[in-house]
C-alpha cells in the first residue's frame, strides 16, 4: 500500500479517490508522495520516503524542484489542464478592453440613486464607445497549451492573429489554425499590434521579455494582457507606457505592489485558472502522473527530470535509477548488471539538463547487494525497486 500526503484542499476540486493500492495519510513522515497545489514548501523538512511531488497546476515556483532532483524526488506539474479556463478569461478581458465595459458599468453604479439615470445614461454613453476586435491585429507571445487556444479563438473573432514562439512544439503547431501567422522575431510581432497577450512560462530568457522597446512598437492605444507570469512584462516599462498613453489598458493576473497602483490597469487575483472544471482537471492529471510513476516508474510532465515511458513491467522486476547527467553512468550500471549475470529484458535512458533517468526490466529479481552497488555509484541520486 502506497501512502499519499495531500497538501491544500485538493478534494473540493473534484478528486474523490486516488484508486486501489493507495491511501491518504495525515503525516508526511513515511509518505511515498505529496499531492499539492499552491502551498510554498521551500524549507520544508522533506522525509527520505518521498519519491515524488505532484503539483495540481502549471507553476512550480513554490517547490524547490532543482534541489529535490538531487534527492531523487520527481516533481510533476499539469501543463494544459487549465488552459481552457485561462483562454476564456483572456478572451473575456479582451472584449472588456475593447468596449470599456467596466467603465460603463461603474458609471451606471455611480448613478444608481439618480431618478434620471436612464436619460443620463443615453446622454453619456458616447464616453464609453469602444471598438470591435474584428480586423484588428493581435500578437500572441507563446503558442503552448494556453496561447494556441487564445490564438485560435481570436481567429474565430475575425482578428488578424500573429504568433511568436521559438520553442513551438509539433503538437501545438498542429493545433493552430492556419490563419495564425507565425513570426520569428518578437519585435516584428509587436510592430503595429492593437493587442498583445503573453502566454509563456517564467524562465531566464522570458523574464522582462516585453519591455519598453516592445511596448513602443505597438499601435498607440494598444491593449496588453499578461496571464502568464508577473515578471514576463517589465512593470516599469508598462507603467511608463500607460502614463504616456502608448498603452490604453493593461490587464494582469498578478496583484504586485506596482500593478495595483498603475493607471488604467485591471488586476485579477491570479484567477486565470479559477474554475471548478480547471481545478478538477489539474487534480486528475496530477494524480495520474503520480500514480503512473509510483506504480510503473514512468515520468510525464516533470519539471526536474526528463520524460520517460516504458509502459508496465513485463519482466520479474523493474529498477529505476535517478542520477546526474554525467558521462559513463550507463556504463557503470550495465557493468554491475553484467557482473550479476542479470538478463535485462528492456532498458531506456533519457536526460534533460542536469538530470538523467535510467529504467530497466530484468527477468529475475536482483539481490539486495546488487541494488546497493547501484546506489553506491557516484552521482547516483536514487535507485527505486518498483517491483
Amino acid at each position: 500500500m502506497r501512502t499519499i500526503k495531500i497538501i491544500d484542499d485538493i478534494v473540493k476540486d473534484g478528486l474523490t479517490t486516488i484508486g486501489e493500492g493507495y491511501e491518504i495519510t495525515s503525516d508526511v513522515e513515511g509518505a511515498d508522495a505529496i499531492l499539492m497545489r499552491s502551498t510554498d514548501i521551500h524549507g520544508m523538512d522533506m522525509p527520505a520516503s518521498i519519491r515524488c511531488i505532484a503539483r495540481a497546476g502549471a507553476g512550480v515556483n513554490n517547490i524547490p524542484h532543482a534541489e529535490l532532483a538531487e534527492r531523487g524526488i520527481v516533481v510533476f506539474n499539469t501543463p494544459g489542464a487549465n488552459s481552457n479556463a485561462v483562454k476564456e478569461l483572456v478572451i473575456g478581458l479582451l472584449m472588456m478592453g475593447s468596449r470599456d465595459v467596466l467603465g460603463g458599468m461603474q458609471w451606471c453604479r455611480a448613478h444608481e440613486d439618480d431618478p434620471n439615470a436612464y436619460a443620463e445614461a443615453e446622454a453619456h454613453k458616447k464616453a464609453f464607445v469602444g471598438r470591435e476586435v474584428k480586423g484588428r491585429k493581435i500578437g500572441v507571445v507563446g503558442l503552448g497549451a494556453v496561447g494556441s487556444k487564445v490564438a485560435n479563438a481570436c481567429v474565430d473573432l475575425g482578428m488578424k492573429v500573429y504568433g511568436y514562439d521559438p520553442y513551438l512544439s509539433v503538437d501545438h503547431a498542429w493545433q493552430l489554425y492556419r490563419d495564425v501567422t507565425p513570426i520569428n522575431d518578437l519585435d516584428e510581432l509587436c510592430r503595429e499590434c492593437d493587442y498583445l497577450t503573453v502566454h509563456v512560462p517564467r524562465k531566464e530568457d522570458t523574464v522582462g521579455m516585453i519591455g519598453a522597446e516592445q511596448l513602443a512598437l505597438l499601435n498607440p492605444g494598444a491593449v496588453v494582457l499578461n496571464y502568464a507570469r508577473e515578471d514576463i512584462i517589465d512593470e516599469d516599462a508598462m507603467e511608463a507606457a500607460l502614463a504616456s498613453g502608448q498603452v490604453k489598458q493593461f490587464f494582469t493576473d498578478f496583484a504586485t505592489p506596482k500593478s495595483l497602483h498603475m493607471p488604467r490597469t485591471l488586476v485579477t487575483p491570479h484567477s486565470g485558472a479559477g474554475t471548478v472544471e480547471a481545478e478538477a482537471s489539474c487534480a486528475r492529471m496530477a494524480v495520474d502522473e503520480m500514480c503512473d510513476y509510483l506504480a510503473n516508474g514512468n515520468i510525464t510532465n516533470s519539471v526536474n527530470f526528463p520524460e520517460c515511458h516504458m509502459g508496465t513491467c513485463r519482466g520479474a522486476s523493474r529498477i529505476a535509477c535517478l542520477h546526474a547527467n554525467v558521462p559513463n553512468m550507463i556504463g557503470q550500471i550495465t557493468a554491475i548488471l553484467a557482473d550479476a549475470s542479470a538478463n535485462v529484458q528492456r532498458m531506456t535512458n533519457e536526460n534533460s539538463g542536469r538530470a538523467a533517468y535510467t529504467m530497466f526490466d530484468t527477468d529475475e529479481h536482483l539481490e539486495p547487494q546488487i541494488i546497493e552497488r547501484l546506489r553506491s555509484i557516484p552521482n547516483m541520486w536514487r535507485v527505486r525497486v518498483i517491483q
